[in-house]
């Protein structure tokens, strides 16, 4: 086991002038499980590849534990990942699999027979031991994968959107399991996907990413509750959060015939004459009198219910979602009528996207 440090790391990929990681800064701590996430093309996987040697890295260095891997082989750094499209032998039954690895590295086949077993009962995969990968459904080639890296008691496992090819329903299941494996091993994990829902229930720690650049890596809860500017805001959350830019008024942020107080502190000085607010969903309450809102779709999901519509705030339409009463929810074409609470709302400067407040 080993923690994982990204020092100023880039890298450019030939023919481009914009990098697809820019000089990241990360400490991963040993033992720790950290989710890379981002809309496609941010640089997460580039991130993982580069710490798995697989992309050359321009600037900066990467160390595990003390020490500087940035310039060796795949094969050096003690490290095993699990890819995407699983990348299992068919020619090889499961255990001839999972073991090959051990085999290639000179391993007694007693030890390596023992290793793999021992894993196998780990996963739930001992009957499926001599089937060849053909002959197995998309999770359990999955669990196979996973199993592949496990047995090689490597210090960093890397994963590589791993459910991507699975339905939803073992999607879940599956992340469940993979979250509880790594605490079981206490091995150090950096996971890459672009599921919000999946980073923020896997992960210790969630590092955002746009554009190769870090927007900000913290706990799932302080993302939520604390994004650190607007990006991360809109990415976060499901569905999510409601962005607006207002104008400032003496009294605070006007919305629509609604004034929410902003404090100067929160304001911080800035010049803008306007901000952008965010409200999560949750925090939009049908009431009696508000803002009106057009419903244009309900989304019922059993104990939840998501309004989705329209609302004219400072003479512009705007789309607007609300979490409604899944007992009663509205109908489409209905108009309520939605309360804010000023507690609750975010204050971002319009200008930079920076949080205020």
């Amino acid at each position: 086991m080993a923690s994982v440090t990204f020092e100023g790391t880039t890298c450019l990929f030939p023919g481009s002038n914009s990098p697809a990681v820019d000089k990241l800064d990360l400490q991963i701590e040993d033992g720790e499980f950290l989710v890379l996430v981002g809309p496609s093309g941010c640089g997460k996987s580039t991130t993982l590849r580069m710490l798995a040697g697989l992309e050359e890295v321009h600037s900066g260095r990467i160390l595990i534990g003390d020490r500087d891997v940035t310039g060796q082989e795949p094969k050096e750094r003690d490290i095993a990942m699990v890819f995407q499209n699983y990348a299992l032998y068919p020619h090889m039954t499961v255990a001839e699999n999972m073991g090959f690895a051990l085999k290639l590295a000179g391993t007694n086949k007693t030890e390596t027979r023992a290793r793999v077993e021992e894993v196998a009962k780990m996963l739930d995969l001992e009957p499926y031991l001599d089937r060849k990968p053909k002959a197995l459904s998309g999770g359990q080639r999955q669990r196979v994968a996973m199993g592949r890296a496990i047995v090689r008691q490597p210090q960093v496992f890397l994963m590589d959107e791993p459910l991507s090819n699975l339905d939803a329903k073992l999607r879940v299941q599956t992340r469940t399991q993979i979250a509880q494996l790594q605490r079981r091993l206490a091995t150090t994990m950096v996971y890459v996907t672009h599921d919000q829902v999946e980073a923020m229930t896997m992960g210790d720690r969630v590092a955002v990413l746009d554009k190769g650049i870090l927007q900000q890596c913290a706990s799932p809860r302080e993302l939520y509750n604390r994004p650190k500017n607007v990006f991360v805001a809109g990415f976060m959350g499901s569905p999510a959060m409601n962005l607006f830019t207002l104008p400032l008024t003496d009294r605070g942020v006007a919305f629509g015939d609604v004034v929410v107080p902003v404090s100067r502190e929160t304001l911080n000085g800035t010049p803008e004459t306007e901000v952008v607010l965010g409200i999560r969903p949750e925090h939009l309450e049908i009431a009696a009198a508000g803002i009106p809102m057009d419903v244009d779709v309900v989304e019922e999901l059993g104990s939840d219910a998501y309004v989705y519509g329209r609302t004219t705030i400072g003479g512009s339409p705007q789309q607007i979602v609300a979490r409604g009463d899944w007992r009663n929810p509205p109908q489409k074409g209905d108009r309520v009528n939605l309360r804010v609470d000023p507690g609750k709302v975010h204050i971002f400067a319009s200008s930079d996207g920076r949080r205020l407040g």
